[in-house]
């Protein structure tokens, strides 16, 4: 069954949505502590959030008639050029950091990764949701 393609704005509720339940998290953790499996859980919907924002970037420049993109990779660079994303290389690291990160295989990983999420990560998708807000003039 193919993928009904949601609508720009549509994409972005989702990801404020994601974004919202991964504050909420995060707050939640730095009250009560960060345990594995809150880490986990962090993680899970950490990549919800990002998904749902390159899902957001790539239906924004449909809506502008530019090609699919290849990769994540190549929907944050148009981000960044087109001032949706405010720190390129941040938003690259992040998507470097989901490729190195495998469940399968725990380790010390995990908590660098939700340490991340809590102190930089989230703070690059909250500059997306700003910027992108203004962008659908939400």
């Amino acid at each position: 069954m193919k993928k009904v393609e949601l609508d720009c704005e549509n994409c972005y509720a989702e990801f404020v949505n994601h974004l919202n339940d991964l504050r909420d998290l995060i707050q939640e953790g730095k009250s009560h502590g960060m345990d594995d499996n809150t880490r986990s859980n962090l993680v899970k919907l950490f990549e919800k959030t990002h998904d749902a924002a390159l899902e957001t970037i790539a239906s924004y420049f449909r809506t502008q008639g530019k090609p699919p993109f290849s990769g994540s990779r190549d929907a944050t660079v148009e981000a960044f050029h087109a001032d949706l994303i405010d720190d390129g290389q941040g938003w690259l690291d992040m998507i470097i950091c989901r490729i190195k990160y495998n469940p399968l295989y725990p380790g010390d990983y995990l908590g660098s990764l939700s340490e991340n999420i809590a102190k930089k990560y989230i703070h690059f998708l909250e500059d997306f949701e700003r910027n992108m807000g203004k962008n659908l003039d939400l």
